[in-house]
């Protein structure tokens, strides 16, 4: 059975924070499933602006982590605040988290991942404005283009998409499925 992540969003995710990790994922033969707590499409910001609609492919809340490997949150301001207030979003950010998947969040992603409380003595990078957020739910914020700790992989921008990407296709690969 091929490797599936989850990429979680909603009407304003960062275009490319969710479009080229997704495209790297799919040419590495690794599945990729867009949930979202809208249902049928939501609408990337593309740097200034409003940018393309992506097909969600299920609600939120019909998601079973054990269906898959990684969880994966662009950024963009919008995104990752509006999924922090969503019960769900949290609660699977944790879920992977504490089973030992793979979790991945880039530019303002880290947002839901201090929600979830997962970053108590984790090393992490960001987009530079919630680093203060960040240090506050107990990380070591670090200015780097992508940070491995263990199961949580962070980078900070969409110049780091490359890197990003990489080290997720690695993590994922590198998951033993249960």
């Amino acid at each position: 059975m091929a490797k599936q992540v989850l990429i979680i969003a909603s009407d304003g995710f960062e275009q490319s924070e969710l479009l080229k990790p997704r495209e790297a994922l799919e040419a590495a033969g690794i599945g990729t499933t867009v949930a979202s707590p809208q249902s049928g499409e939501i609408k990337g910001w593309n740097h200034t602006d409003w940018g393309d609609n992506v097909k969600v492919d299920k609600d939120i809340e019909d998601v079973r982590a054990n269906d898959y490997d990684a969880i994966l949150v662009p950024g963009g301001q919008i995104n990752p605040d509006k999924l922090r207030m969503n019960r769900t979003a949290v609660e699977l950010v944790h879920t992977f988290f504490t089973a030992g998947k793979t979790v991945a969040a880039i530019c303002h992603g880290p947002w839901l991942l201090a929600e979830a409380d997962v970053l108590a003595g984790r090393t992490v990078t960001s987009w530079p404005s919630i680093r203060t957020d960040l240090r506050n739910a107990g990380a070591k914020v670090v200015d780097k283009e992508v940070v491995v700790d263990g199961n949580l992989i962070t980078s900070r921008k969409p110049d780091d998409i490359p890197a990003f990407s990489k080290a997720v296709i690695t993590a994922v690969n590198e998951t033993v499925q249960a």
